[in-house]
């Protein structure tokens, strides 16, 4: 598709009022914060704000961010202006992390923004003084289950519908699809595009979407705002669902077809052009361990989420994008919870991960872009511990359970540095517990304690700072 010249006109604007920002000595650095559902990025988004305020103020959160020539010498979050994002309640957030007993932070439920200001101090020549350099860092947080649309924008209805259906009706899917699959076979070639049928339709298409997500732990789940809808609620535009071609050509199925193409025209308006595409840093959070825990088909799902979102990004920075500011210049992949492992583990998490993202993260530096694998906790809430198993000792994590506020050791088993074979799977099933967060100062002004963060800010931000 041949790009539209006014909104290429005002990407070109938008990105000369940052070259004068840096003419006026003010920089901007744009850090998007993407990742499958639940993999943590309003926590990460949190960390990351509380350690940069409270490492501008003098605590030593971020011992591995080293700006190169200078030093951090404040971070706060600049005033909302006159935007039309909602901006991310970072205060809010740490609050919860503050309280007794601290809870975790609600899940992302729109897209928000938020910028901090950061002070740099310059390392001169000589002894000379120079002037502080002010650097802009915009942040922006999101439904994880609306990054799964990005693949979409590539497709028709025709082939979304084929594959999506073909999907369902294997494996892990094929039971909680088959009242819906029973229902989209059943349309006639003639089927009419009554109001009921097809909300009846996308209610138990819906209702699938729900259960592979917080029942089987599937992450390739389409469309986003079917799971996570947003301010907005539900609305007519949501209303259709996947059709087969024997009633592709009936009234109900065209309607379906005109509804899925009003739907990417809003998520492109709305979201994926005028804010997601500005931002030239990419963090991508996946919880390996979850997925590894959910079982072969659950992690196999969540390779392919991974593979797809990932052949719909930019990177790299050609000369439009230097124009348009839609070039990824640095990726970070990071495996979360990197907490729930003992120290002996975690770099095979992040061996895991690594394996799991080698063709994207491949792709993107041919294209230029500069790729890291992070093992990360952006909240630690374990310490390391002993287990016995089969009377011999094994490290384990020692961390306080949120359901019950005890005590445990847990034992999370073998991380497979790679791809694990077949009989990887026959083990017994494992569900990792939910531990509960440490207790913070009012308002995070110690900073947050962490795992890796330090490491893959300076990966993503280091040229920058």
């Amino acid at each position: 598709m041949a790009p539209d010249p006014l909104r290429l006109l005002t990407d070109v604007v938008s990105r000369s009022g940052d070259a004068a920002l840096a003419l006026a000595g003010r920089e901007r650095v744009r850090l998007a914060v993407t990742g499958l559902s639940r993999a943590g990025k309003t926590v990460f988004l949190t960390s990351l704000v509380a350690n940069l305020v409270a490492a501008g103020q003098g605590r030593r959160t971020l011992p591995g961010l080293a700006a190169t020539g200078g030093a951090l010498r404040a971070a706060r979050a600049i005033p909302p202006g006159v935007e039309a994002t909602p901006r991310f309640e970072a205060e809010a957030h740490l609050a919860a992390l503050a309280a007794d007993p601290p809870r975790w932070p609600a899940r992302t439920e729109d897209l928000s923004t938020l910028s901090l200001a950061l002070t740099l101090r310059r390392g001169g020549f000589y002894g000379q003084v120079l002037p502080d350099r002010e650097v802009t860092l915009d942040l922006l947080d999101y439904p994880g289950e609306w990054l799964l649309d990005l693949p979409m924008f590539g497709q028709g209805f025709a082939e979304w519908s084929d594959e999506t259906l073909a999907r369902l009706g294997k494996g892990l899917r094929a039971a909680p699809a088959a009242e819906f699959l029973a229902f989209v076979r059943a349309l006639p070639a003639t089927a009419p595009a009554e109001d009921s049928l097809a909300r009846r339709g996308h209610a138990l298409y819906r209702r699938f979407l729900l259960t592979a997500r917080d029942e089987l732990g599937l992450r390739f789940l389409q469309p986003g705002r079917f799971l996570n809808p947003g301010p907005g609620g539900d609305a007519p535009v949501l209303w259709f669902f996947p059709v087969p071609e024997a009633a592709r050509s009936s009234p109900l199925g065209e309607l379906m077809a005109r509804r899925h193409e009003a739907y990417l025209r809003d998520q492109r308006d709305r979201f994926l052009d005028p804010v997601f595409r500005r931002f030239d840093r990419q963090v991508v959070l996946v919880d390996v361990l979850g997925a590894l825990h959910a079982g072969r088909e659950a992690f196999e799902d969540t390779a392919e989420a991974l593979a797809a979102i990932s052949a719909t990004l930019r990177y790299g920075r050609g000369w439009l994008d230097l124009l348009t500011g839609s070039g990824i210049a640095r990726v970070a992949f990071a495996a979360t919870k990197a907490d729930h492992v003992p120290e002996v583990s975690r770099d095979s998490l992040a061996s895991l991960l690594s394996d799991l993202v080698d063709a994207p993260r491949r792709r993107a530096e041919i294209a230029g872009a500069a790729v890291t694998v992070h093992p990360v906790a952006s909240i630690r809430c374990t310490g390391e511990a002993t287990a016995t198993h089969e009377g011999r000792p094994s490290p384990a994590v020692r961390g306080i359970l949120l359901e019950s506020g005890r005590w445990a050791t847990v034992d999370p088993g073998l991380v497979p540095a790679r791809r694990p074979p077949e009989s990887f799977w026959n083990a017994a099933y494992f569900e990792m517990p939910v531990f509960r967060p440490p207790g913070l100062e009012a308002g995070g002004r110690g900073g947050v304690p962490h795992l890796g963060l330090d490491a893959l800010l300076q990966s993503l931000l280091g040229d920058a700072l």
